[in-house]
């Protein structure tokens, strides 16, 4: 890394960005979530602006730096290497979808809304965190020597 520091501001400066866009764009408020989820009830489409933002900032940053040998603050860009879809990949999306719809939270709002102090929040974290730690574990002692089965994968052109 280049220089720790400057890159300590800048995750602390995106990172409350981060945080106060969810705040401000009804991430944090599970009933919000829910209702836009629900699209045969009473459908609520205002996450799709927050969204639709986060889009346009996406579109506009990339351009600014796909041209860039490197980043700013560091020595190359960390990109994913992987193309195709596998069963667990699949799967885990899948998790996630329901677990969001569920409990209203993913990742980032929930621990946003730590601040709340709400039960549910804590509850929803526990269960990430767990989950999160088991499955960690798990591909732990699979890649340490325990024989597991090739992943399936699925083609994008099948």
């Amino acid at each position: 890394m280049k220089n720790v520091g400057a890159t300590g501001a800048v995750a602390l400066v995106a990172g409350s960005l981060f945080g106060a866009g969810l705040v401000l764009g009804g991430m944090t408020m599970p009933s919000k979530v829910r209702g836009f989820l629900d699209f045969t009830g009473s459908w609520d489409p205002t996450l799709v602006f927050v969204m639709g933002g986060a889009v346009v900032v996406h579109f506009f940053a990339y351009r600014l730096i796909r041209g860039r040998a490197h980043p700013v603050l560091a020595e190359r860009f960390q990109l994913p290497s992987r193309k195709d879809l596998d069963v667990r990949l699949i799967l885990g999306a899948a998790l996630f979808g329901v677990g969001w719809g569920l409990g209203g939270f993913c990742p980032g709002p929930a621990i946003t809304s730590m601040l709340s102090g709400s039960a549910s929040v804590f509850v929803f974290l526990a269960a990430m965190l767990g989950s999160s730690f088991l499955v960690g574990r798990r591909e732990a002692r699979t890649s340490a020597g325990g024989a597991t089965p090739a992943p399936r994968t699925v083609s994008k052109s099948s």
